[in-house]
């Protein structure tokens, strides 16, 4: 049996080896989209805000409502990518804001995902609002099924 060398001219390449290691195996953390932060939507007033009032104070949306332009929607996500490995979707958030058909600011409500499901992190206003429930299921429901290629190829 063979004795492992413990010469000190070993300990540079060793310890170079170990960083290495230590900086192949930092995650990388990209975010994509853009939500509005709380202070901003809180000075935000349903009932009295228009949609030009709401763009100005939070700026532009990332797409609007697909029937009738009764909302903005503001989508944010994370992925992390480890080592060699395709990048993963760890977090999408959905932001709408909704108004009625004069123009006036209706509700404000943050989705997230949870198990793969679309919950409602918050709600201004208590109605449903289910006629953009197939959009926001389809903004929330790629998670996991991002090519690592598109994300690759994204400007």
């Amino acid at each position: 049996m063979r004795k492992i060398s413990t010469n000190r001219r070993h300990i540079p390449a060793l310890a170079a080896a170990a960083l290495a290691l230590a900086v192949a195996c930092t995650p990388i953390v990209r975010n994509h989209g853009y939500i509005p932060v709380a202070e901003d939507l809180a000075g935000l007033t349903v009932g009295q805000d228009t949609r030009e009032t709401v763009i100005a104070a939070v700026g532009p949306p990332v797409t609007g409502g697909v029937s009738n332009n009764d909302a903005l929607y503001y989508v944010q996500s994370r992925f992390v990518t480890r080592g060699a490995a395709a990048p993963v979707e760890t977090a999408r958030e959905v932001l709408a804001i909704r108004f009625d058909s004069a123009g006036i600011l209706s509700n404000i409500e943050r989705y997230g995902l949870e198990d793969g499901r679309v919950i409602t992190l918050s709600r201004r206003v208590t109605d449903s609002n289910e006629a953009d429930g197939a959009l926001l299921r389809q903004i929330l429901g790629n998670v996991g099924r991002v090519d690592a290629q598109d994300i690759l190829n994204s400007p």
